[in-house]
């Protein structure tokens, strides 16, 4: 799984993806209420995708939401969607080695995690783009068994599968008080508060 397929993947399916979507709002509303989002605050989503979340944030007062997706059609739909709400902004890149202006309270990376190819970089990555006490949430708005079907068909080339809850805590706990770990039959979350003393390094 590289880069070059995940873009072209995702860029072919960008034209219908808010048509195709589903998605339910109270599965939605919980992972946020256990993400702890507070009014006021900054927000990244990683691979934002078409900015499926963003109003949602909204809804809940975030004071900024920066959207980054490497698939230049999925953020430029987000980008085109939201370009008149000073509070969003939308990023074009890998957020791996993309530098950002600063420091985010919450990191939310929601049915995405599989496409990236090296977890455990991912983890200490967004670690290194939170502000002191800032959450990291990992959330799918389904079971991990049907997003590991799914993924089984035409997404097996750009999708490692679903690790199972308890491994991705373990990913979390160099960098994360672990808060909350969910894994049933409507959702996935994995969430945490960034330590004080985080063994924060560059990752490359």
């Amino acid at each position: 799984m590289d880069n070059k397929d995940i873009i072209e993947f995702f860029d072919m399916l960008a034209p219908t993806w808010d048509s195709d979507m589903v998605k339910s709002d109270q599965i939605i509303g919980r992972i946020l209420g256990n993400a702890k989002l507070k009014a006021g605050q900054s927000v990244l989503d990683v691979a934002c995708g078409t900015g499926v979340m963003f109003d949602y944030y909204l809804e809940r007062g975030a004071g900024s939401i920066t959207g980054i997706d490497i698939a230049p059609k999925m953020a430029q739909i987000a980008k085109d969607k939201y370009k008149d709400c000073k509070k969003v902004s939308v990023v074009c890149g890998d957020v791996m080695n993309t530098e950002f202006e600063h420091k985010f309270d919450l990191i939310v990376v929601y049915n995405a995690f599989p496409h990236f190819p090296h977890p455990e970089k991912l983890i200490a990555r967004l670690a290194t783009l939170l502000k002191p006490g800032g959450r990291l949430t990992v959330a799918h708005g389904e079971s991990r068994e049907k997003i590991d079907a799914r993924h089984s068909g035409a997404a097996h080339k750009v999708s490692l599968g679903l690790m199972p809850a308890d491994e991705l805590a373990k990913l979390f706990s160099p960098y994360f008080t672990v808060e909350t770990v969910i894994s049933d039959d409507t959702m996935y979350q994995i969430s945490g508060k960034l330590l004080p003393h985080c063994p924060l390094t560059t990752v490359h």
